[in-house]
């Protein structure tokens, strides 16, 4: 990693993306969860769910887009700006952009919901469509760069998006100081990175984990491993999670990963699908799989979590297909 990669953000910059998120993103709700057996009536434990799926484009992702599209210079957004999603973050540029009056352009992988791509068209923006490889969709944007001057607005590994994200973290530990185990959706690590700063800082006993897919356990291998490894988009793109396919997670998340995250844990595919309906029936929250994942952690994997009292499971987006929807909230609990 280079110097600049090293830096963690602060205190004061997460509360100043705050501030200048505050008329573009929303303050998101801490939401009871009275999950049978686990909490509620008859146990010590309360678990609270972080509704980001109530963003204005249904995912935390607008809170990284626009505290970085929002420091634009005038230049900039006269250039227009680019980015490369799988659909939450594609949204949340598009939507940032169409508030500064900025072109959006975005690389978009060819297995993109559809939800999200619709989405994404009808915010104004540009659609480029690409192979399934993250990679793949780096180097297509790379390329518009340079033949077209556009401003890149990166997904995750960026100090900008990484204290935008943050700002969720910093509103769980506002609302609920009393909170001991926060647990956070990990892909490229934007979300991870940022909540976990701010947790950190703000409440230092405070412990949080990352949770991601078994089938896409990357960022679990490179936190196990001490170095960042990358997985083959023909793994990663085996998980119902479509928001948790990034490849590997970015240098800069990592370096806050590493001073700040206590531990990473792997759900299955079963165990995503079974959180979706716990979800929604404890709530009636709607969940995107891979908002559910932390939760897969709280109900499946216990033995792997540290002792806790107040948990927050951060549900990071609902941008779910309605028949996948429907087809696992009907599906065998089996």
């Amino acid at each position: 990693m280079n110097s600049e990669a090293q830096h963690l953000v602060s205190i004061a910059e997460i509360r100043a993306a705050a501030v200048r998120i505050a008329n573009v993103a929303v303050k998101t709700p801490l939401v009871r969860a009275p999950f049978p057996g686990l909490s509620g009536y008859g146990t010590s434990k309360e678990i609270r769910l972080k509704a980001e799926s109530l963003q204005p484009i249904g995912a935390f992702k607008m809170r990284g887009a626009a505290n970085k599209i929002l420091q634009l210079t005038r230049e900039e957004i006269a250039r227009g700006v680019i980015t490369y999603s799988s659909g939450n973050h594609a949204q949340a540029v598009a939507y940032a952009a169409r508030e500064v009056g900025a072109k959006a352009v975005i690389v978009m992988p060819s297995n993109a919901p559809a939800i999200k791509r619709a989405a994404t068209l009808a915010l104004g923006a540009q659609v480029v469509d690409v192979g399934l490889a993250s990679s793949e969709r780096l180097a297509v944007a790379e390329k518009l760069v340079r033949e077209y001057g556009y401003v890149v607005v990166p997904p995750y590994d960026d100090e900008q998006i990484i204290a935008g994200q943050a700002t969720c973290g910093l509103e769980i530990a506002e609302e609920w100081p009393e909170v001991d185990l926060v647990l956070v959706p990990v892909s490229g690590g934007g979300l991870l990175s940022g909540v976990a700063a701010a947790v950190k800082q703000l409440l230092p006993k405070t412990k949080v984990f990352g949770v991601e897919p078994e089938l896409a356990g990357d960022t679990a291998e490179s936190f196990r491993t001490g170095k960042i490894v990358t997985w083959g988009a023909e793994l990663t793109s085996r998980t119902i999670a479509d928001g948790l396919r990034t490849q590997s997670v970015g240098e800069l998340n990592f370096a806050h990963i590493q001073a700040f995250v206590d531990g990473i844990i792997t759900v299955t595919e079963a165990e995503i699908r079974a959180a979706m309906r716990a979800i929604v029936a404890a709530t009636h929250l709607v969940p995107e799989p891979s908002g559910a994942v932390p939760v897969a952690a709280l109900l499946f994997h216990a033995a792997e979590l540290p002792a806790y009292r107040n948990a927050v499971a951060v549900v990071s987006g609902g941008n779910v297909d309605p028949a996948m929807l429907a087809q696992v909230l009907t599906e065998s609990k089996e």
